[in-house]
């Protein structure tokens, strides 16, 4: 293990000491800021979403927002625009939210469709253009969009096809027993003005050029080809499942896009670097299967009303495309 992934090692270390209970949500953050690409986080309130990635923020060399999304929102209120000032007779660009290392686009699909196509063009092109005047945004770029499944009303959901410009989607579930007695005991000493377990200042902010040396790392990990035809073989069966059994052949309506095979790729080489290995395993493929493929899958009316989902679905094409 070399001096980067040891402070990624710290880093992980730091923000499990500070987000208690959620330890997938801090892997997935950390994979989708070296593989330079954003997440879409699906959970109940109050599953500490926020909490991370501003804990995240306060550890990197940039700056941090959080916008709320909501109905009256307009695509100017997340990209910015050019004001008019009468006494210079001239219009000035009034940079917006975007325009920071890590944006936190809460409740995202109270939105209507126009904020979140703008919000999704910007994290496509990584570039917003207000009239003739392209300016770029900031690097390292990360959102992180989060969408509550309690509450459905007043929901404008995403469409299946700029669902796919996520990177991951990853669902939070409840922590257990023994993480919320150290919630409680961290929120009391929080309360009280006390620092926590670990103190920020153990942990020295990681650079930018400590990050882009990082992904490059990741980008060269070693990946056999045994293990890349099968990481092929798992998204070309959602295209094509009928080698699998006629009942996944039913069971998928739309299957995953070549992003699916990018995203699995470049996701795989990040959670082996990040355990300090040099060489992706076919646990790792496995693993993120679940996150890459979920909101990439369109599933037949007959799945749905038998109560088959994407992640039952995915758990399926895992069991049956044969291990190298």
């Amino acid at each position: 293990m070399d001096l980067l992934q040891q402070r990624f090692g710290q880093l992980k270390e730091h923000l499990s000491h500070q987000v208690i209970g959620q330890p997938q949500l801090i892997e997935r953050l950390l994979i989708a800021l070296l593989a330079d690409g954003h997440l879409l986080v699906e959970g109940a309130p109050g599953l500490a979403k926020t909490r991370a990635i501003r804990e995240l923020g306060e550890l990197l060399e940039g700056s941090f927002h959080r916008i709320q999304f909501t109905p009256d929102l307009l695509p100017a209120d997340l990209t910015g625009t050019d004001i008019y000032r009468a006494q210079e007779g001239s219009f000035t660009f009034m940079p917006g939210p975007l325009f920071h290392n890590l944006i936190l686009a809460d409740e995202i699909n109270r939105a209507p469709a126009k904020v979140q196509s703008a919000l999704l063009e910007a994290m496509a092109e990584r570039q917003i253009s207000i009239g003739q005047t392209t300016y770029p945004l900031a690097d390292p770029f990360l959102v992180m969009a989060t969408q509550n499944p309690i509450e459905q009303e007043g929901t404008y959901p995403l469409p299946e096809a700029q669902l796919d410009r996520f990177l991951l989607h990853v669902r939070v579930d409840y922590p257990a027993v023994e993480s919320e007695r150290l919630i409680l005991e961290l929120a009391r000493r929080e309360a009280a003005g006390q620092v926590g377990d670990i103190s920020p200042n153990e942990f020295s902010s990681l650079t930018t050029n400590e990050l882009h040396q990082a992904r490059q790392q990741v980008l060269d990990l070693y990946l056999a080809e045994n293990l890349q035809e099968y990481l092929l073989q798992l998204v070309l069966a959602t295209r094509n499942p009928k080698p699998y059994g006629e009942d996944l052949q039913q069971a998928i309506q739309y299957g995953a896009s070549p992003r699916a095979s990018i995203a699995l790729d470049r996701c795989s080489r990040a959670r082996a670097w990040l355990a300090g290995r040099d060489h992706v395993l076919p646990e790792d493929i496995q693993q993120l299967a679940f996150d890459v493929l979920r909101h990439r899958l369109i599933l037949s009316y007959e799945a749905e009303a038998s109560g088959m989902n994407a992640d039952r679905l995915i758990s399926e094409l895992i069991a049956r495309v044969p291990v190298p």
